[in-house]
């Protein structure tokens, strides 16, 4: 009896001992990846939840600020990489203040740099001007920049109007994030060359809220 338990487990036991290798094919190694994605972070919602508490520049009145860049993320058919050992030096002060008037502030392009950029294979200027590149051929729905108080929408609207701002994208190409009961950011995957594709599993995760809370520009 003990012995046929024993081959029963024999498939999951050489199904474990495989997983390291899988693990492996899917290192933090720089340049080692699938397609990317596009994440645009809705300022107001940012500003509600963390930067009016920090005196964030972007947060202000004047700052006039709605669909910004948040990142572009090297990503797996499953899963990511992170922090990656980059072969080129860390970007300059120059660099990331460079990157504010799409991103809000320097620190966030710092950080996206480490987390997400040192995994693309790029130097920072290129990986920077990528998702410089990136944001730019993504049109944000003029719409939004037309509210004047509050809502509470369905986050598919929000999508709708990706797809209907963007000709030859599909449903499956872009998905809307929540937070906190808020619209929270627009994520779209792309080919190393910057053309739209279908998303992963892991990346299509819409939200799914009826009244998910959209605040206007300040």
């Amino acid at each position: 009896m003990k012995d046929q338990r024993m081959r029963a487990l024999l498939p999951l036991f050489l199904y474990l001992c495989l997983l390291p290798a899988s693990a492996a094919a899917q290192s933090n190694s720089s340049g080692v990846f699938d397609y990317y994605v596009l994440s645009l972070s809705w300022s107001p919602t940012w500003c509600a939840l963390e930067g009016d508490a920090r005196g964030a520049a972007q947060c202000a009145d004047a700052a006039d600020t709605g669909w910004v860049l948040h990142g572009l993320w090297p990503q797996y058919h499953r899963g990511w990489p992170e922090h990656c050992q980059s072969p080129h030096a860390p970007p300059t002060r120059t660099m990331t203040r460079a990157m504010e008037d799409v991103m809000g502030n320097a620190g966030l392009a710092w950080y996206q740099w480490k987390k997400h950029g040192s995994c693309s294979g790029l130097a920072p200027a290129d990986y920077f001007a990528l998702s410089r590149e990136a944001y730019s051929r993504l049109s944000r729905p003029e719409v939004f920049r037309n509210l004047s108080k509050p809502v509470k929408l369905p986050a598919k609207v929000v999508e709708e109007a990706f797809l209907k701002a963007n000709p030859g994208l599909e449903p499956d190409m872009l998905t809307i994030t929540c937070r906190a009961g808020r619209i929270q950011e627009a994520r779209l995957c792309l080919s190393r060359d910057l053309t739209p594709v279908p998303c992963g599993v892991d990346v299509v995760r819409d939200c799914a809220l009826q009244d998910a809370l959209f605040d206007p520009i300040r």
